[in-house]
């Protein structure tokens, strides 16, 4: 078995253990199973510096996101502290960022990418509409939040117009981008719309998302 599949095989358990305990409440579990569930995604993306063709930019942008995801994660798991979930917020918009920029400088840009931001704009703002009479002092803050993930998600489309990556691959990226983006939009929706008992099931699709991007980093060459 190769480390990576070994890695993705841990990966699928830790993660439904993780699902579970959230919501099951079990906060024990959940300070275990999360933290271990991104560090073997940042596992993945590592394995990327032993292949032979493995780009330095995508591998070390991409690490740079997960650790500052990882961050993230240990702070939201106080979802009631304000602080926290400040500083969790925080550090995923700074996550989203060193995405974004990885792509750009790899995918650069092309004329599809106008019409992504303008399909993502009008989710973005019919969605914080939905959630912005709940919001409270954090309006400012989750207006960023939406715009920089927003970008991130474009950026990733421009990959699959880029020769710098294969087909595959820029749609591994795209796809992986995606995910998070829906597991953010359950996350937010859960907190600041409707409370939904089983709004942890985000979690596949948060870790699937950085699964994937981190997978593409061994995919080069």
């Amino acid at each position: 078995m190769s480390p990576s599949i070994f890695l993705i095989s841990v990966l699928v358990v830790t993660v439904a253990l993780l699902i579970r305990a959230e919501i099951l409440g079990k906060q024990g579990q959940i300070y275990i199973f999360k933290p271990i569930s991104t560090i073997l995604v940042i596992g993945v993306a590592l394995l990327s510096f032993l292949e032979p063709g493995w780009n330095p930019t995508y591998t070390v942008g991409v690490t740079v996101g997960l650790l500052l995801s990882l961050g993230g994660d240990i702070a939201l798991m106080f979802p009631e502290n304000r602080r926290a979930f400040g500083i969790g917020l925080g550090l995923f918009l700074l996550a989203h960022i060193a995405y974004a920029v990885v792509f750009t400088l790899l995918g650069g840009f092309s004329a599809w990418d106008l019409l992504s931001a303008v399909i993502l704009l009008v989710l973005g703002v019919g969605f914080y509409r939905l959630v912005r009479p709940n919001l409270g002092a954090l309006q400012g803050p989750v207006i960023v939040y939406i715009v920089v993930i927003s970008v991130m998600v474009n950026r990733a489309g421009a990959t699959v117009a880029s020769p710098a990556f294969g087909a595959t691959q820029a749609v591994m990226i795209l796809t992986g981008a995606l995910l998070f983006f829906i597991s953010d939009i359950m996350l937010a929706a859960n907190r600041f719309w409707k409370p939904w008992r089983y709004n942890r099931i985000s979690l596949a699709f948060y870790y699937g998302g950085q699964l994937l991007i981190a997978l593409a980093a061994g995919c080069f060459g």
